[in-house]
């Protein structure tokens, strides 16, 4: 039996093996994608790879088809559950793993246009408030579908799909995050013009000028002194 290092996955192999009994890689592929694929990410080709390699450990007993698809089936050994048991039995000192795309792209969204992060955050509110979804189908599952194990986890995972949803919705929601569109020049008022009086005709020196031509009004009249000692005048 060869001595080899465990990783998360190979417990993660152990402990599905272990559960139902016996397994083919694809029948992993399937079960982890229902169950701790939705908070354990990792290349589900490590499913195909993983098996086998516990296998020369001697973790894990392999029985292959003689025809067919020959395909491979694996049963968890003795030695398997002890290294299994010991793995759940132990302290676990480490910080929870997160990588968070959209988090990566807040973190840095200083940098980018104008309206990117209310884009970001209506995005992942939606992806979110969807996964919220599939979890609540799952808990709506009768009792005896799923261990209490497994449906503790999804209590956990139903409260954080919730907590994410609201905070980008919050996001979402900020006016501070609205591009507003700058505000139109002030249109210039029109150029106040000064009435400007109609010309006038000049004055005309003869008499019987057309109409409408303006006339000289008279200016004071000089009478003879003899026309005004008889009393005589301008008529």
């Amino acid at each position: 039996m060869a001595e080899i290092a465990l990783t998360p996955v190979s417990y993660l192999v152990l402990g599905e093996v272990a559960r139902r009994g016996s397994a083919t890689p694809y029948d992993l592929k399937v079960a982890v994608a229902e169950s701790v694929g939705n908070y354990w990410s990792f290349p589900h080709a490590q499913l195909y790879k993983e098996p086998p390699r516990l296998a020369e450990a001697g973790l894990l007993a392999e029985e292959r088809e003689t025809g067919g698809r020959r395909r491979r089936t694996f049963r968890i050994t003795d030695a398997g559950r002890r290294s299994l048991q010991d793995w759940l039995s132990s302290p676990d000192p480490g910080r929870t793993e997160l990588r968070d795309l959209g988090l990566l792209k807040l973190a840095f969204a200083d940098l980018g246009r104008p309206g990117d992060v209310a884009r970001l955050a209506r995005a992942q509110a939606a992806a979110h408030r969807a996964h919220l979804e599939v979890y609540r189908t799952l808990a709506a599952l009768p009792p005896d579908a799923m261990v209490w194990t497994l449906r503790r986890t999804l209590d956990l995972g139903l409260a954080y799909e919730r907590l994410v949803a609201e905070f980008w919705e919050r996001l979402a929601a900020d006016p501070a995050l609205t591009p507003t569109a700058p505000a139109p020049p002030p249109t210039p008022a029109p150029p106040t013009s000064t009435p400007t009086a109609a010309p006038t005709r000049p004055a005309r020196d003869v008499p019987g000028g057309s109409a409408g031509d303006a006339v000289a009004s008279p200016g004071p009249q000089v009478v003879p002194d003899d026309v005004a000692a008889e009393g005589g005048g301008v008529g």
